[in-house]
């Protein structure tokens, strides 16, 4: 793979917590590229430390030791400032758990990343009610979170990640509190919009069904990340 061509760079990547004397390894000296426009999910069983890995690449967590680089930078050198700037602009986050400010409408809810980059509420508006057109929840957007099903909520939380036009997605266990069908349904909607958007997505996710259409699934278990091979019957939650 070409230097140009990747988008997303670990290099020996270590988390330890320490407590006093003890020490918790998460993980140690991983490596691994994700090339431009990829979709990978990321399996492995509860406790493998996969949050904790999305939430180092995102910039919301540092790592013990190592590298991130996402293109030529290495956002572990950041400021808080600029690392902040850099989450802002370049990233999109999909979390399990909505996170929805629940005294604001849909609509605001989305375009609260443009807000923070210092837009005019008249100039983040209209980009803000596009994207909720484009998860189909452009006639929710004057509700409020708490008016609105799981499966909606979540849907503006997918508005949201992309309001800025991130080049790159991450999502933790994003149909994890949905039932079956409304899980379907957001999942379909997180790969239409990866190819129209030419997104690089990584996915934490225990849905092997939705880990197999991902154009590449790693598993990280017992602090190695290993290509997978997603078997039948393998339990990842």
């Amino acid at each position: 793979m070409s230097t140009a061509s990747i988008a997303i760079r670990a290099v020996d990547l270590t988390k330890v917590y320490r407590s006093g004397e003890s020490e918790l390894v998460i993980f140690d000296q991983l490596n691994f590229e994700v090339a431009q426009g990829e979709q990978v999910a990321l399996v492995g069983e509860s406790g493998a430390g996969k949050s904790t890995l999305l939430h180092l690449l995102g910039g919301l967590d540092t790592p013990t030791k190592g590298a991130i680089y996402f293109g030529q930078n290495n956002i572990c050198r950041l400021p808080a400032d600029e690392l902040a700037k850099f989450r802002n602009r370049e990233l999109g986050f999909v979390w399990q758990i909505q996170s929805l400010l629940a005294e604001f409408t849909a609509v605001e809810n989305v375009m609260m990343p443009l807000l923070i980059r210092g837009q005019a509420r008249d100039e983040a508006e209209p980009v803000a009610l596009a994207r909720l057109n484009e998860v189909g929840l452009r006639n929710r957007a004057e509700h409020r979170a708490g008016e609105l099903s799981g499966g909606e909520q979540q849907r503006v939380v997918l508005a949201r990640a992309l309001v800025g036009d991130p080049r790159v997605l991450l999502a933790d266990e994003p149909t994890g509190n949905l039932d079956f069908r409304t899980g379907e349904m957001i999942m379909d909607l997180l790969q239409d919009l990866h190819r129209s958007r030419q997104l690089t997505s990584l996915h934490v996710t225990h849905n092997l069904n939705f880990a197999r259409r991902a154009d590449r699934a790693l598993t990280l278990e017992r602090g190695h990340l290993n290509s997978s091979s997603l078997e039948q019957g393998r339990n990842y939650v």
